[in-house]
């Protein structure tokens, strides 16, 4: 068992991580940046993302968060399988932030004195100070405020990251996310034109690994320590029992199917924080794909399948132009189809037979 004292015996490392800290720059003083405007904003639960402006409408700013960090038990498939979940504010994967380059990111996480283990935050976004992690490293009943320069344009992952065997554990039981910085003249193709999207749906990709007792069914456990040394050794093990988009088998499939509009244009931020997908969406294609997801780099045109590096999150602009449901794969099939990494997109629309027709309907093999 992972005890209480043991979670909480690295938070010698944020101390340390201060000490380390140079000297504020000298190009630009605090006073500079308390002057910047402010905006609070709200997050919402994937795969929606709070509303933003896609071209920045005025000059940098301190955009402010909030995010409560949960330790609940989440049931991840249709036979009941609980997860001793770590997560940022409730949700796998937690809140995609979007913000735009040369703004800053003030971060206010939460670690409520009902959770069980010291938790933090490493944003790849981020420059120093092991992405914040070594700043972040609270223990229940704290909170901490962080703020850092978005520098680098493009979708980049955050997780957790307290130290030592404790980072894949956080990770793998749900506690990452993905932060967007756009350029503030908005995204362009590969031509340098200028695009833009309808809507915006993120999508967290997870790896679990749930404990089987004597006879083969997952076990369960109260919390989340509990489990930690039967999990460690299903782990090491690097087979996951569960592959699954937004925290569970199902979670955007049926009712909770992303919607979209023949003729929308539709940007898809997919992360994956611990090891490499491969996202398909099933008769559609990636028009442009930012498959590094950085938006610096001119994206890549009319993919198939495109591939997100384990520990990093990746982007793909879709104009939709047929009706129907389309499935978003992780296209290793076994994943998709048996581990449960499969969303479906619901399009309305008109049907448009110049695409795709069935020209005769099936009948009988003809005899000559």
């Amino acid at each position: 068992m992972f005890t209480r004292r043991e979670a909480l015996f690295g938070a010698a490392i944020g101390a340390a991580a201060v000490a380390a800290m140079p000297a504020f720059s000298a190009t630009v003083t605090q006073a500079d940046i308390k002057a910047l405007p402010r905006e609070k904003i709200k997050l919402v639960s994937p795969p929606f993302v709070h509303p933003h402006d896609q071209v920045a409408k005025t000059g940098p700013k301190i955009v402010e968060f909030t995010m409560t960090i949960e330790e609940k038990p989440v049931v991840i498939d249709a036979d009941g399988t609980k997860l001793n979940a770590m997560t940022y504010n409730g949700s796998i994967p937690g809140p995609l932030m979007v913000v735009h380059q040369d703004d800053y990111v003030e971060l206010t996480l939460i670690n409520p004195e009902t959770n069980s283990l010291a938790h933090n935050i490493d944003f790849h976004a981020a420059t120093g100070a092991l992405g914040g992690g070594g700043l972040t490293l609270i223990n229940p009943g704290e909170q901490v405020t962080l703020r850092f320069k978005a520098t680098r344009t493009g979708t980049f992952v955050y997780h957790c990251a307290p130290g030592g065997p404790m980072i894949p554990w956080h990770v793998v039981s749900g506690m990452n996310g993905a932060i967007m910085v756009l350029p503030r003249d908005g995204l362009r193709n590969d031509q340098g034109k200028p695009v833009k999207y309808d809507r915006i749906f993120y999508i967290g990709e997870s790896d679990f690994y749930i404990p089987r007792d004597e006879k083969g069914n997952f076990k369960s456990y109260e919390s989340a320590g509990d489990g930690y040394d039967d999990i460690v050794k299903v782990m090491r093990g690097l087979i996951p029992t569960h592959v699954v988009f937004n925290g569970k088998v199902g979670s955007l499939t049926g009712d909770n199917a992303m919607k979209a509009k023949v003729g929308e244009t539709v940007l898809i931020v997919h992360s994956q924080a611990n090891r490499d997908t491969r996202p398909h969406l099933i008769g559609g294609h990636g028009d442009y794909v930012w498959e590094q997801g950085k938006f610096a780099n001119p994206p890549a045109k009319d993919l198939e399948t495109w591939f997100i590096r384990g520990g990093s999150a990746g982007s793909a602009l879709y104009t939709f132009l047929q009706p129907g449901i389309y499935a978003y794969v992780n296209h290793n099939l076994i994943e998709a189809v048996e581990l449960g990494a499969t969303a479906h997109f619901m399009v309305e629309g008109t049907w448009n037979d110049d695409l795709m027709t069935q020209v005769e309907a099936p009948k009988p093999i003809a005899v000559n």
